[in-house]
């Protein structure tokens, strides 16, 4: 049967950058066998429509503001959608996901590959029932997060989305990370970048060995504090080797004894 006469599978978009969005529409609007039946720019509003649209499947971003495509899959109870992971990933990253991928597209995405992908995804869909895809969805994703922690640890950086595009940061580099409401602003030696994630969601993929949390809002390089003195209130206060100076959070304050190993300090 050629695509012309297939029933179109039901798609939904799932990205955060209006312009990548905007470009899967438009390859999809050429494809007979896809119909997009919906598009989503964040981690609630994907897995509502998920939930409420039942799609065949969803092309679904990696890194998004308040989680991951990842959280999104976990998160969205009786699923049966196939879904197909777009990322921007360089390739070293991606030859560790292949031997668990459903299917992965490359940014910027070629006409020829979406359809491929489409391809496999109807086969995927023929073939299995429900309860395989939801075994087999939930296989990948423990292979993908473990595949993704082994590949940050080896090269200790941190690739951010700033501005619609995706940058690699050494974290010997990183200063400190400032929440922004869902975003993270990033201080280097040097130079910020606002980065498209949760700070609690960032905080996972870092090693506490290196990171430490001074404040529900604030995350320091171990390595860069430099001192603490005290605010009024019995408050503490972090000094930082950029010249910054972060509160140090009741709840936080406790673990600072470990840092300046001085039983002076009132924590």
């Amino acid at each position: 049967m050629s695509h012309g006469q297939m029933k179109p599978l039901t798609i939904l978009v799932v990205d955060d950058e209006p312009l990548a969005r905007r470009r899967l529409l438009r390859l999809l609007a050429a494809m007979a066998d896809a119909k997009v039946i919906g598009e989503a720019g964040n981690v609630q509003q994907a897995r509502s429509l998920i939930t409420d649209l039942a799609p065949d499947v969803v092309l679904l971003d990696i890194q998004m503001p308040g989680g991951t495509g990842f959280d999104i899959i976990e998160r969205v109870d009786g699923n049966t959608s196939a879904f197909i992971f777009v990322t921007a990933f360089d390739h070293y990253a991606l030859r560790a996901f292949k031997a668990a991928a459903i299917d992965y597209l490359t940014k910027p995405i070629e006409p020829s590959r979406l359809q491929a992908a489409i391809d496999k995804a109807r086969t995927t869909i023929a073939a299995r029932t429900s309860a395989e895809r939801i075994a087999e969805l939930n296989e990948t994703v423990r292979s993908l997060r473990q595949a993704l922690r082994r590949h940050e640890a080896q090269s200790a950086d941190l690739w951010i989305k700033s501005r619609g595009e995706f940058i690699r940061i050494s974290l010997d580099r990183v200063v400190r990370f400032q929440a922004e409401r869902d975003y993270v602003r990033i201080h280097t030696e040097g130079r910020t970048y606002l980065h498209h994630e949760s700070l609690a969601s960032l905080e996972q993929r870092l090693d506490a060995k290196e990171f430490l949390r001074l404040h529900r809002s604030s995350i320091v390089r171990r390595e860069c504090i430099v001192g603490f003195r005290q605010a009024p209130f019995a408050a503490l206060v972090a000094l930082l080797s950029d010249g910054s100076e972060i509160r140090v959070g009741r709840t936080y304050s406790r673990q600072i004894k470990s840092i300046a190993g001085d039983r002076s300090l009132s924590v």
